[in-house]
């Protein structure tokens, strides 16, 4: 394998880079992201013992360098149900025959992720939350390609306006990781949506030309796939709008790929503050060490984190799996903002669990660890009505001048409050 490494190579800004509407140069014909380019060098240093056996095992010429860059990453994900069946047995977790035909949603797990699952049985909690399933193929009642009406509050191209004062900016179709239960599948369904600044311009001059719009959220795909010069390039056309006050990136990329928060990254992002980030969790066995050493580079820089996590069925719909994720996020400075309802996209009836087993985590949780650990509880919505936050039955009603109240331990309080 070739370890000719470079320096991090990025385009150019302003008038070259204005002209490319491919970001990273990929497609689904493309077997290898990047293969065109130089793998650059990496100051990312990291590798638990796990992966580095992992590594030793399927990828015996990789050196150091080359596993701690995050393109090499990407270059070298598995994206074939034949590449993946040499580290997992899929005879019970896919139809290769129906899946490889279908137009689902492409599969894409980068080679750090893969190690979460080495020796582990097929029914394992972050497998199942990547690993094409035959029962992506049915359709239940309900499912849409768009649950949340996105495309029909989209002002102007991949810019989703649903609330007054903030946007959400679709930045690029890629990730580095393809969630099965993606909100989103029906736009990187190709696996080659990959947005330049073209394609931003329109965005930006939309939010310039609005100034009730105040805070911007840059999604996808995963922003955090693009390099940095085209990053920049976003963030630094956004914070010279006056009225932008917040900008916010939401991002999966630490948990799957941590090897991409570099210090170079870091450095350029902490110049556009306020700056948030919302990154994607589901379990806890996500909590490496190589995750803790990209966390602490992001709150050392000064982004305040927050996590986003679906709730999963067989993945993370317990209380005790749910308290334990919130615990180590929390450890890593990421404040725990949002337990998701899993939207209801086409094939995704097997992730999802009923409502009431999101109302009992949240009541597990309320009372039993720090309010700091308990997320919202919302449903995004079908038909774009936005996140709605559910919450277990604490109010009782009155009783005279008084509120009832139930508490954690389901004991009844009253509090004096005199109807006027």
């Amino acid at each position: 394998m070739n370890d000719n490494l470079q320096q991090d190579y990025e385009p150019p800004l302003r008038e070259e880079l204005s002209s490319i509407e491919v970001v990273l140069g990929t497609s689904s014909t493309e077997e290898k992201p990047f293969g065109k380019t130089e793998i650059p060098v990496s100051d990312f240093t990291v590798i638990n013992p796990l992966a580095s056996i992992f590594r030793e095992k399927f990828f015996p010429d990789a050196t150091d360098r080359q596993w701690n860059s995050w393109r090499w990453q990407i270059q070298n994900s598995y994206t074939s149900f034949k590449k993946l069946s040499e580290i997992l047995d899929l005879n019970n977790l896919v139809d290769f025959d129906f899946l490889t035909k279908s137009r689902k949603l492409p599969l894409r797990i980068t080679p750090y992720y893969a190690s979460l699952f080495h020796n582990k049985e097929n029914d394992y909690a972050i497998a199942k939350s990547v690993i094409p399933s035959r029962l992506e193929l049915v359709v239940s009642p309900g499912e849409e390609a768009d649950p949340l009406h996105e495309e029909d509050m989209c002002p102007v191209p991949n810019l989703v306006h649903r609330y007054p004062d903030r946007v959400l900016m679709l930045s690029t179709g890629f990730c580095s990781v393809y969630c099965r239960y993606c909100t989103r599948s029906h736009m990187v369904a190709k696996d080659k949506k990959h947005y330049g600044v073209k394609a931003w311009e329109t965005s930006i001059e939309y939010i310039r030309s609005n100034p009730k719009v105040r805070d911007v959220v840059i999604s996808g795909g995963d922003p955090l796939t693009m390099p940095d010069k085209h990053l920049e390039f976003l963030l630094s056309s956004l914070r010279s709008i006056p009225h932008v006050e917040i900008i916010r990136i939401g991002t999966k990329v630490p948990m799957v790929m941590p090897q991409r928060i570099t210090n170079t990254l870091v450095k350029m992002l902490k110049k556009y503050h306020p700056l948030y980030m919302s990154i994607h969790s589901v379990h806890p066995d996500e909590i490496t060490p190589e995750v803790a050493e990209a966390c602490n580079r992001i709150a050392n820089a000064g982004i305040v984190m927050g996590s986003q996590t679906v709730l999963l069925k067989g993945v993370n719909d317990s209380v005790e799996t749910m308290k334990e994720l919130m615990h180590k996020l929390l450890k890593l400075r990421i404040r725990p903002y949002y337990i998701y309802q899993c939207d209801p996209i086409p094939g995704s009836s097997h992730f999802r669990t009923p409502v009431a087993k999101g109302l009992e985590i949240i009541q597990g949780l309320r009372g039993h660890t720090s309010g700091y650990a308990i997320p919202h509880y919302v449903i995004d919505a079908p038909g774009g009505g936005g996140k709605i936050p559910l919450l277990p039955e604490y109010y009782q009603g009155r009783d005279g001048d008084y509120v009832v109240m139930k508490n954690f331990e389901g004991k009844i309080f009253k509090y004096y409050d005199p109807e006027k």
